[in-house]
């Protein structure tokens, strides 16, 4: 009897595994079907992806992290040329403020209201962090995004 009963568990359980993994390729192939159709096919004047305010990016930007780790860190704001830094920090930790095209999925890659606030820890900052500056700077000389 209960052998009956951990086969049925375990097909039930395999049948909604499959479900989800259908419906997660289905989702996936929708969103590049739509990226055809994409309402931010181009990117917008730069202005559109700076923040006015430099202290509500500095705080967007700190938000992304408890106040004990990003009161310590090192800010970043996008500036017309690429990242700059606005405060320095002293722990390790950078925060910045994502645009678009480090971290939306592809339909919104030029979107300007997307903005993601992130916190870097000292590896991530030496590691992951100098990719995204390279291709924001890249964006911002005008390379398409291909």
């Amino acid at each position: 009897m209960r052998k009956k009963k951990a086969g049925a568990i375990a097909i039930k359980s395999f049948a909604l595994l499959v479900g989800l993994g259908t419906a997660c390729f289905g989702t996936a192939y929708q969103a590049m079907a739509q990226d055809a159709t994409t309402p931010y096919p181009n990117m917008a004047p730069v202005d559109q992806y700076l923040m006015t305010d430099q202290g509500a990016e500095i705080a967007l930007a700190r938000s992304a992290a408890p106040e004990s780790i990003s009161r310590d860190a090192e800010v970043l704001v996008l500036g017309r040329h690429g990242f700059e830094t606005a405060v320095k920090g002293r722990n390790g930790f950078v925060c910045i403020v994502e645009r678009s095209w480090t971290s939306a999925p592809d339909p919104d890659f030029w979107n300007p209201k997307v903005r993601t606030p992130i916190c870097y820890n000292a590896a991530a900052a030496g590691s992951y962090l100098p990719r995204n500056i390279k291709r924001t700077d890249l964006i911002l000389t005008g390379r398409t995004k291909a």
